[in-house]
């Protein structure tokens, strides 16, 4: 009874502070003053970068490996996402007695009883490990311990990924019935060709998967040298150092190398040649249509440029120039953006709206000729200035809990940016002119090879 009183204290614990974690006034006053990001490699080639944020007794931790999406087998697409999700479906038993063999259904007690939480997923580029817990010493000790095994001794069992594979199978059957799925699609192979941004997982892709392949992708790609670490959280650099001491204690062997051999190039997304259009028939009451080409990668010396444009396109709501074109205006959809979306290659740019099937036609012309004029002439100094105005006065809301803030700091990591990009993002932001967003359109966007795609109605012909 004593001791189910003292687990259920710091569970209450753990969801007070958590709850806390959504004030902001502390990552106000942190973006007023300034946000120092510390940056140093480890022994065994660890690369660290950590936020001091003693307001709350709580530390968030990402830990990122290049191994995502873009590394899939061809006919495996899938495989990072899945090998991620079942990392966390039960550990190895090991040598110490204390430490036996854990199910799925005994991690997540064990986690529950701390408090915590240890997980992985995969996007595109990167296969990440998150860690939160609360500060307090013991708590956080039993936490990184508890996190290190799992981090080293995933067990993949095969019956839990049989009914795994299964599920996802029955989704994405679920999930082919409906049209954003297939237009999606579509738009993604348009844009991307054969290179691995556009794989999609599929039951057939699923059904090449097995666990041998799990072990072989998580062994060659989770070891110590390709680590990048961010840490945001009550502990300052001596405790940080520690901690990630202790997560990769498992995992660093006396013949590990400082540096890894390099990870075979990844070729970059090819530039469309022409423009291209399907329509799909779809009984649907809307069309989805989706208007776009390769974009630009996330380290391009365009950024600020390029958000600030956007954010005037179709990235500002109901503010945008296609929205007051398309739905203001014309009243074509209720709502309509653009968006870019940069990686470690050239992630895609998105025109993206739904409107009646009759109306389609228009929807696609009259957004093209908005993106056209944007792409030619650039936003006139009224919409800079609101863009600029609407995006400094907001960016304190880009880092006001330790989430928020870790997102920050490992993208900082991950797309190896200055360390003080935090410091200098406003000032970047209201620095931009017409004339650069007007020529870093043009450098990016050619609106006369775009793909598009609409999906809804009849299609012409049929």
């Amino acid at each position: 009874m004593i001791v189910d009183l003292k687990m259920n204290t710091i569970k209450n614990i753990a969801v007070s502070v958590i709850k806390t974690c959504t004030t902001s006034v502390f990552f106000i006053n942190l973006a007023m003053a300034g946000i120092p990001v510390e940056r140093w490699t480890q022994g065994n080639g660890v690369q660290v970068f950590l936020v001091q944020s003693p307001a709350i007794p709580m530390v968030d931790v990402q830990i990122d490996f290049d191994a995502g999406g873009r590394r899939d087998p061809a006919d495996q697409a899938g495989l990072a996402s899945v090998t991620a999700a079942m990392a966390g479906k039960g550990l190895h038993a090991v040598t110490n007695p204390h430490e036996p063999a854990l199910d799925e259904n005994a991690l997540g007690e064990a986690w529950a009883d701390l408090g915590a939480s240890f997980g992985a997923h995969a996007g595109d580029d990167r296969m990440s490990f998150a860690l939160r817990s609360l500060s307090y010493p013991d708590l956080l000790a039993r936490s990184v311990q508890l996190a290190a095994r799992q981090l080293a001794a995933p067990a993949f069992p095969a019956e839990v990924w049989q009914r795994e594979r299964e599920s996802l199978q029955a989704a994405i059957r679920e999930a082919n019935t409906r049209p954003a799925t297939l237009a999606g699609r579509a738009f993604s192979q348009a844009v991307y060709g054969k290179h691995a941004y556009g794989y999609e997982m599929t039951e057939a892709s699923l059904s090449r998967i097995d666990v041998a392949d799990m072990r072989g992708l998580y062994r060659q790609s989770v070891v110590p040298c390709r680590a990048k670490v961010s840490i945001v959280g009550a502990v300052n650099r001596a405790q940080a150092d520690i901690l990630v001491q202790q997560l990769f204690a498992r995992l660093t062997v006396p013949t590990t190398s400082v540096t890894c051999a390099p990870l075979p190039a990844v070729a970059e997304v090819q530039a469309l040649t022409q423009a291209t259009e399907q329509h799909i028939s779809f009984d649907s009451a809307q069309a989805h249509v989706l208007i776009g080409q390769p974009g630009y990668r996330r380290d391009d010396p365009d950024f600020f440029a390029l958000t600030v444009g956007n954010y005037i396109l179709g990235g500002g709501g109901f503010v945008s120039r296609l929205t007051h074109e398309v739905r203001e205006k014309r009243g074509l959809t209720y709502s309509v953006s653009s968006y870019f979306a940069p990686g470690l290659h050239a992630g895609a740019f998105t025109v993206s709206l739904q409107t009646r099937p009759d109306q389609a036609d228009e929807a696609v012309r009259v957004s093209r000729s908005v993106l056209a004029s944007f792409v030619a002439d650039g936003p006139t100094e009224t919409e800079l200035k609101a863009a600029t105005d609407n995006l400094v006065g907001g960016f304190a809301l880009r880092i006001d809990s330790n989430r928020k803030l870790l997102d920050n700091v490992a993208n900082i990591a991950w797309n190896n940016l200055p360390l003080d990009y935090l410091d200098t993002w406003t000032r970047r932001v209201a620095s931009v002119t017409v004339s650069d967003v007007k020529a870093a359109f043009q450098r990016k966007l050619q609106p006369d090879r775009m793909v598009t795609v609409v999906l809804g109605g009849v299609a012409p012909g049929k």
